[in-house]
């Protein structure tokens, strides 16, 4: 009898103390765990927003590189963290892949999912002079060459080709770059006939004339080039692209989730944070906590249909 009196008088003072840390959350500094370096496009989107966001939850908001295993390192660290509402992370898609990869010990489940931000497509693009100008030239070509056309891919494995793949039963010649900044030169070098990039990473090269885009893999046109059809236009029916979102550890309580979660949808509808998008070519997708979960899910799913 003494010791179910003490464990619920433990379980009180857990309840009454994690009350009171939610009603005056947050009381001081925040991190922001980024799973990828310093510089790079996620960085970029997470150093935004916490500067978008400090000034609404009233403490700083300090961003933490925290590199590795394609993001798997930083990831499975946010996991780890106090669920207090001050570690938080930016998850990427990489959550959906690498666990079913056996290449990342945590999972979406593992986290309490706040707000996605970042929702891009990936665009097909070949060199300015290629003879390819449709995805179905492509296509056709990979049919009558299969494994021969060379391409420059960002990522291994690389799901946005591989969606194609799989759809239109083709091959292509994958070549591993580490990532778009070593891709992207290559097809421009006429190293490699084709990659697939999201917009923001090869804006300039396609504003240029340099690179010619075969066709987005969205449901929609995008507005940085609305002269580029979709795929779905063409009759291929892919839709791929990479996705960017703020997570915290999975027993963070549900007030301070909910406090995150409205301060990160007014951060977002910042002057700063819509210019700083708008000028990278990134797409604004704000998806609440709800709707985040359950898009992850599916995602998770999607992407394990390719992985087997």
């Amino acid at each position: 009898m003494i010791k179910q009196v003490k464990a619920i008088l433990v379980t009180c003072g857990i309840l009454l103390s994690t009350a009171a840390s939610s009603a005056d959350y947050p009381s001081k500094n925040i991190r922001l765990i980024v799973p990828f370096g310093a510089g790079g496009g996620t960085d970029a989107v997470g150093r935004t927003l916490a500067n978008s966001a400090k000034e609404i939850l009233g403490q700083n908001i300090t961003v933490m590189n925290r590199t590795g295993g394609a993001g798997a390192v930083g990831m499975s660290f946010g996991a780890e963290q106090r669920p207090d509402g001050y570690t938080l992370t930016v998850v990427t898609r990489e959550i959906a892949s690498l666990p079913q990869m056996g290449l990342m010990q945590h999972d979406a489940s593992d986290f309490k999912l706040i707000r996605m931000v970042n929702l891009d497509p990936a665009v097909v693009l070949v060199h300015k002079e290629s003879s390819f100008n449709t995805i179905n030239d492509l296509i056709e070509a990979a049919k009558e060459n299969p494994a021969t056309i060379k391409f420059a891919s960002t990522a291994a494995p690389n799901f946005y080709l591989m969606a194609l793949e799989k759809d239109q039963n083709i091959k292509l010649n994958a070549i591993p770059y580490n990532g778009a900044s070593e891709a992207i030169p290559s097809v421009l070098g006429k190293h490699a006939q084709v990659t697939m990039v999201t917009p923001g990473e090869a804006i300039a090269q396609i504003k240029a004339g340099q690179l010619k885009a075969l066709g987005v893999m969205s449901e929609n046109r995008v507005d940085y080039f609305p002269e580029v059809p979709t795929l779905k236009e063409q009759g291929v029916d892919v839709v791929t692209g990479t996705w960017r979102g703020i997570g915290a550890p999975k027993d963070t309580p549900d007030e301070i989730i909910n406090i995150l979660g409205q301060a990160f949808d007014t951060a977002m509808a910042t002057d700063e944070f819509k210019g700083f998008m708008k000028m990278g070519a990134m797409t604004i997708h704000n998806m609440d906590a709800a709707a985040f979960t359950k898009f992850v899910e599916q995602d998770t799913k999607a992407l394990g249909e390719l992985i087997q």
